[in-house]
């Protein structure tokens, strides 16, 4: 087999797929299971007050989010996973981004996708992407699903995406981010400034609908801009089809 040569790194929510791909894994759960299960939300919507006020972290209030698994079979979890990853990626995953990542896969490049997105689904995308890894928040799967999932390790986010990559053997052995060396050959992508850790590994970075702050962060340090079309016209838009994705009433676009 080829030795393969240089990074690219991906995010996932709002960078590879125009979602938070939380709800939108959500969405196609409740769409193929009980309706009932949407009460799941009353749940969440207590807590949501306590996560503004900062007494919820978002490694808690992604653990209460996840109740809507409740009860379920831990196979038919994993089933859901891979039909999610399987049916609704290429409906929804933007057509630049997929020319971004195949250029990387075929020039050779090892491919990694780091999200915050809980493994379960997040694994599933990789592979049907092709991706040669996948660094995610990993959410423990019980037979069956508790009320309240339980997390193992930290949420998969900021500067917490990095240490992973370097106790699984993905970067190069010695390589030292503190350092602030560059991963060789090495492209990075994402949405959010909570991403400049991450990208800050590359020698090449891509903003993907850049937030004001990330924007003027990106500038200063030479990075690209990416605008693909959106599913939604603004932001406000954007969050009212969150809101239908966590109730389990928005329809693919090409459904």
């Amino acid at each position: 087999m080829e030795k393969k040569n240089g990074y690219a790194l991906f995010d996932l929510d709002h960078t590879l797929l125009p979602f938070d791909t939380q709800v939108l894994f959500c969405n196609y759960v409740l769409q193929r299971e009980n309706p009932f299960r949407r009460l799941y939300a009353l749940l969440f919507a207590v807590c949501v007050p306590f996560a503004l006020l900062r007494i919820c972290s978002l490694r808690l209030m992604k653990r209460v989010f996840s109740s809507y698994l409740w009860r379920l079979p831990e196979e038919r979890v994993r089933q859901l996973a891979r039909e999610f990853a399987k049916e609704v990626v290429d409906k929804e995953i933007y057509p630049e981004l997929l020319v971004e990542l195949k250029k990387h896969q075929q020039a050779g490049r090892i491919t990694i996708l780091n999200s915050a997105s809980p493994d379960v689904y997040a694994v599933e995308i990789a592979r049907e992407l092709g991706f040669d890894h996948c660094v995610a928040t990993r959410l423990l799967l019980q037979d069956p699903m508790p009320l309240i999932p339980k997390i193992d390790g930290p949420n998969n986010k900021h500067g917490a995406k990095i240490p992973p990559m370097i106790e699984q053997g993905i970067l190069p052995e010695g390589f030292d981010p503190e350092s602030g060396d560059k991963l060789p050959d090495s492209y990075g992508y994402s949405d959010s400034r909570a991403d400049v850790p991450l990208l800050s590994l590359c020698e090449n970075g891509t903003m993907i609908h850049p937030g004001e702050a990330f924007a003027a962060i990106g500038k200063k340090r030479g990075w690209q801009t990416l605008m693909p079309d959106q599913p939604y016209d603004d932001k406000w838009e954007g969050r009212c089809v969150s809101v239908k994705q966590a109730l389990g009433i928005y329809a693919l676009s090409r459904d």
